[in-house]
């Protein structure tokens, strides 16, 4: 509860009692204070008022930026993944330069660069949207966790690596596309929820979903003579073991 006003106040010149609602000393004409505390109803003085809080500035906000919700950055890392594959594939089509030069064929399993170039040439127009579509979901999802160098890692060293097992293997007539680097974007991406729900961590991740798509990756070289099986199991394994590093990595 609020406490009553004074009784009475001392002047600090002649020592006097005097009403605390008044400004001057009448006795002998001290300034006691600058104004008469105000009345409310039942002769209490009002308590004052709280200083207006200053609300915090957000400053100026990004192209597309919600305020208070940071904005997402694009993912040019998986796009720069996604167009490479398109224009390579375009322009072998269109007589720029010849698959021979940049596919991986049995013949030609000692031209080592190839099991990099390979990944972006297709033959198949059903293959390649399904590679590619993983490949940018994934990778955007990748990317967006760690920054952009975590997609390009991952594909580029799970699609050579899953060329490489695909040549030990003996399981090349001709290899083509990346289903061995989509493969291996999943399987990064999925490992840190896949070690949450273990430990009993709860996300809204949909790893139903995820299977589902790696099925489809997997079995990609029943549809198609381009896609090695080798190489999407070494893919797999790849992105598993690359994954369990990025886990235990900061996300941005």
């Amino acid at each position: 509860m609020a406490s009553g006003p004074d009784l009475f106040v001392v002047c600090k010149k002649c020592g006097s009692e005097v009403s605390p609602y008044i400004t001057e000393c009448p006795y002998c004409g001290t300034r006691l204070r600058k104004r008469a505390p105000k009345l409310e109803r039942g002769g209490v003085p009002s308590e004052p008022k709280a200083g207006r809080r200053r609300r915090p500035s957000l400053g100026r906000l990004k192209p597309n930026e919600i305020p208070g919700i940071r904005a997402e950055r694009r993912p040019y890392a998986t796009i720069a993944i996604v167009l490479a594959s398109l224009l390579v594939t375009l322009g072998w089509k269109a007589g720029l330069w010849s698959a021979q030069d940049l596919a991986l064929t049995r013949d030609t399993t000692d031209e080592y660069y190839r099991t990099l170039t390979t990944l972006f040439v297709y033959d198949s127009t059903g293959y390649e949207v399904v590679a590619l579509g993983a490949t940018f979901l994934f990778g955007w999802l990748l990317e967006r966790r760690h920054g952009p160098w975590a997609p390009l890692l991952v594909f580029l060293l799970g699609g050579a690596g899953g060329m490489f097992l695909a040549i030990a293997g003996d399981d090349i007539v001709i290899a083509m596309g990346a289903n061995s680097g989509a493969l291996a974007l999943l399987a990064a991406w999925a490992m840190r929820d896949v070690l949450g729900r273990r430990r009993g961590r709860e996300d809204d991740s949909d790893l139903l979903g995820a299977l589902a798509m790696a099925a489809v990756l997997i079995l990609l070289p029943l549809a198609t003579n381009e896609a090695s099986a080798l190489a999407g199991l070494g893919g797999g394994v790849i992105g598993v073991l690359l994954g369990l590093v990025l886990a235990r990595l900061p996300e941005r």
